[in-house]
C-alpha cells in the first residue's frame, strides 16, 4: 500500500501543478524518493515517463479548452507551456492528430486523455523467481556514457543499445575482456543513480575486476576510453531475465515495483544497478538484473 500512496500522492501534486514548470525531482521531493528512484518507480509502474504524463495531461486540456473557448492558439500555447505557436502545433497535431487551427471544424475528433487514477484490486498470485545476493566492494573497468533520463521506459528511444553496438563497432569491447581471468567472461550492463537536481544518469559497458586483479595501466585505460567503476558493499536482488531480445529487462523491472517490493520486506537504495550478460548464456535467459535493496522489515534486518 506505501508504493500506491506514493504514487497517488505524486499524481496529485503534478495535477495541482500541471500548469507550471514542473520537473520529476520536485515531484519525488514530495514522496520522499530521489529523483532517479521516483523517475523509475513512475515510469514502470505507469507504463510512460512523467515528462510523457505531463504532456499529453496539458495537450488533452488545452484541446478541450480550444473546444470551448476563444482564445487564440499562441494564448494556449503559452499557458501550456510551450515557447512558441509553432511548437504547440507541432506537438498538438502529433498529440491529437489533427491541427489546432482545424480543431472546431465539424466532425474534428480529439483526443482525451485523463487523470491517472490508482486503483486497488487483486494483485500477485503468481510466481516469481528471484534470488538475494550479498555483495562486497566491486571494481570494475567500464566504458561509460552519460545519457538523459527520459529515455527510461521510452520503448520510442534505443539510445542503451546503440550504445552497446557503437562499442561493439569501435572494438572496445574486446580489449577490456583480454583482462578477464579464464571462465569469467561477463559483461556488465552499470547504471549509476540519478544525483539530485540531475536530468541525465551515467551507463557503462564493463567488466568485474577481482580481488587479486593488478591495476590497469592508465595508457591503457586511455587509449580505450575506460575508467574505473566501483560500488560498495549491497544487497541485491536478482532477477533472471527471460527472453531474446531487451524488453525483457522492462519486464523484470516491472515485476520489481509491482509484485516484489510492496510485499517482500525489502525497499529500494540508492547504489548501482546492473546487468550481467554471460559469455555463455543458459537457454532462453537475456542477462541477470542486479538491483540495490535494504530491508525494510525489522524480522529482516
Amino acid at each position: 500500500m506505501e508504493w500506491i500512496m506514493m504514487l497517488q500522492k505524486a499524481i496529485c501534486y503534478v495535477e495541482k501543478h500541471l500548469l507550471e514548470d514542473i520537473r520529476f525531482d520536485d515531484v519525488a521531493r514530495q514522496v520522499n524518493l530521489s529523483p532517479y528512484e521516483f523517475h523509475r518507480a513512475f515510469s514502470f509502474m505507469s507504463g510512460m515517463t512523467l515528462n510523457t504524463y505531463i504532456r499529453n495531461r496539458r495537450l488533452s486540456l488545452a484541446g478541450q479548452e480550444l473546444l470551448e473557448t476563444d482564445k487564440k492558439i499562441i494564448e494556449l500555447a503559452i499557458k501550456y507551456g510551450f515557447e512558441s505557436q509553432a511548437g504547440f502545433t507541432k506537438a498538438f497535431t502529433r498529440f491529437h492528430g489533427i491541427a489546432p487551427k482545424h480543431a472546431k471544424a465539424a466532425g474534428s475528433q480529439l483526443v482525451l486523455f485523463n487523470p491517472l487514477t490508482i486503483n486497488v484490486s487483486f494483485e500477485g498470485g503468481k510466481k516469481i523467481d528471484y534470488r538475494i545476493e550479498q555483495t562486497k566492494r566491486q571494481k570494475f573497468i567500464a566504458v561509460v556514457r552519460e545519457f538523459p533520463t527520459e529515455i527510461i521506459c521510452d520503448d520510442s528511444r534505443q539510445d542503451i543499445p546503440d550504445f552497446w553496438n557503437e562499442c561493439y563497432a569501435r572494438h572496445l569491447i574486446e580489449p577490456m575482456k583480454s583482462l578477464q581471468c579464464r571462465n569469467e567472461g561477463h559483461l556488465y550492463g552499470l547504471c549509476a543513480p540519478l544525483k539530485e537536481q540531475e536530468t541525465s544518469f551515467e551507463y557503462g559497458i564493463g567488466i568485474l575486476l577481482n580481488d587479486n586483479h593488478p591495476d590497469v595501466d592508465d595508457a591503457f585505460l586511455k587509449k580505450h576510453h575506460y575508467r574505473y567503476w566501483e560500488t560498495e558493499p549491497c544487497t541485491y536482488v536478482v532477477f533472471q531475465c527471460i527472453g531474446n531480445e531487451g524488453d525483457c529487462i522492462a519486464r523484470a523491472w516491472e515485476n520489481f515495483y509491482k509484485e516484489f517490493l510492496p510485499y517482500s520486506g525489502y525497499e529500494s537504495c540508492i547504489e548501482t544497478d546492473y546487468e550481467v550478460y554471460f559469455d555463455k548464456n543458459p537457454e532462453n535467459i537475456f542477462c541477470e538484473l542486479w538491483i540495490p535493496v535494504k530491508s525494510s522489515s525489522p524480522d529482516l534486518k
